[in-house]
């Protein structure tokens, strides 16, 4: 028994230390243990500890796996069909990728009711892991300069000076336009919520997830598919409810947009706490205060997710009770909801002074993130495959394209004569 307990216990260890190798991971602790095994049995933890960071095919996990293809198929499928793995189905067949915990597998366990699990007892435990304890989201979401998320400005209160600086990757209108698939998902945050009596009552079927993944979690039943219509008539909704969009961190190929409200959303909730820490990405505009106008009625006050705006002495001899509102601009998102209340135009946007810079696309933000949290030979020396030449000038590629301080650290993570000589070479 003893043994066999050992056995169990490497599993599920082996799977953490799997996750960890990717930027985007989670720290070990009794209630990450207790999580995984609500969604992977000992041996599922055994096997997709096995698993490339890079997207692999059916062939290769079989291969790693050393069994019969057809039986690593179904395995694979089963492991999409329950949105552990997401596939892309091709021209050269299915090619299968282990999603980090978070934007990952943690959500998609909770995207859809679901009976093949207790979603009660796994809530309770993403709760306790993520709301309670804070190592997890501390570290997802403070480390490095380069974060997994951005805020998108709410469209409506843009005037039209500012429509004359917004860029298209801004607005998630254009992303939901511009998407190759999108499917709308049960929102994880509050759904989790719900299940603890925590939830509020904002829209529960609204998590947008966009183009590849999308089409993955679709054809398995974890999303539902919607036209670019009904998406943006569902991005209309969420803003008529004052929820903030909180999206993937890169200009191209958006992969989700959560609609999320302060109350339940673990990144409000986070930007709420660790504000000065910057752990989601603002939009490049900012409120600015009126204050000959402003009545201090507070509205914009309760609609602030972070608690940016708070209402302060107004300093008037002749009115001593009046107060005004007061921005705290470090801990300002830039969403724009504030603008909503107030029925004085008191508030209007404008530009920050320097622009919030956002990766091209995923494979750029997760080189970045890998470099400033010091996982980059993760990505380059996986263990489980080769490095192909075609996925090393990807990678080169990126990094070249980085500040030279960034590529520093990549030269010192990669440990590479011959990385060192290419970044002296594009410089020159």
């Amino acid at each position: 028994m003893a043994h066999h307990n050992t056995v169990k216990a490497n599993s599920y260890h082996g799977l953490v230390q799997r996750l960890n190798r990717f930027p985007q991971g989670a720290p070990p602790a009794e209630l990450l243990f207790k999580i995984l095994k609500v969604l992977f049995s000992e041996r599922e933890a055994k096997i997709v500890s096995l698993l490339p960071i890079r997207p692999f095919t059916d062939k290769k996990a079989a291969a790693i796996w050393k069994m019969n293809f057809l039986d690593a198929r179904i395995i694979l499928n089963d492991l999409a069909d329950r949105g552990i793995l997401l596939d892309y189905e091709s021209e050269g067949g299915t090619t299968y990728l282990l999603p980090p915990p978070m934007a990952g597998f943690f959500e998609f366990s909770l995207m859809r009711t679901r009976k093949d699990i207790n979603q009660k007892v796994l809530s309770e435990l993403f709760y306790q892991y993520i709301n309670v304890e804070e190592d997890f989201i501390k570290d997802l979401l403070i480390q490095g300069k380069t974060q997994l998320g951005r805020i998108f400005v709410n469209e409506h209160v843009l005037s039209g000076e500012n429509a004359l600086h917004v860029l298209d990757y801004e607005m998630a209108s254009e992303v939901i336009k511009t998407a190759s698939a999108i499917g709308i998902g049960i929102c994880y945050c509050r759904h989790k919520m719900e299940h603890i009596g925590k939830n509020c009552s904002a829209p529960m079927d609204i998590c947008m997830t966009f183009n590849g993944p999308a089409d993955s979690l679709i054809r398995h039943g974890i999303a539902r598919k919607v036209d670019a219509a009904e998406g943006l008539d569902l991005l209309n909704k969420a803003q008529d409810c004052n929820l903030i969009q909180f999206g993937e961190n890169v200009r191209e190929r958006v992969s989700f947009i959560c609609n999320c409200c302060g109350c339940c959303c673990e990144a409000l909730i986070a930007a709420r706490k660790f504000g000065f820490l910057n752990p989601v990405h603002t939009t490049n505009f900012i409120p600015e205060i009126i204050e000959e106008k402003c009545s201090g009625c507070g509205k914009c006050v309760s609609l602030c997710p972070v608690e940016a705006m708070t209402l302060v002495k107004a300093s008037d001899p002749h009115n001593p009770a009046k107060k005004k509102a007061k921005l705290n601009e470090d801990q300002c998102l830039g969403c724009g909801v504030c603008l909503k209340g107030c029925r004085v135009d008191a508030l209007r946007l404008k530009s920050r002074k320097e622009r919030v810079i956002t990766p091209v696309n995923s494979a750029h933000r997760i080189v970045l993130m890998a470099i400033e949290r010091g996982k980059l030979q993760n990505l380059v020396f996986d263990n489980q495959v080769l490095f192909s030449h075609r996925a090393m000038a990807a990678l080169l590629g990126v990094i070249l394209k980085l500040p030279p301080a960034k590529q520093i650290l990549a030269t010192e993570q990669f440990r590479s004569r011959y990385l060192l000589t290419l970044i002296k070479y594009a410089s020159h």
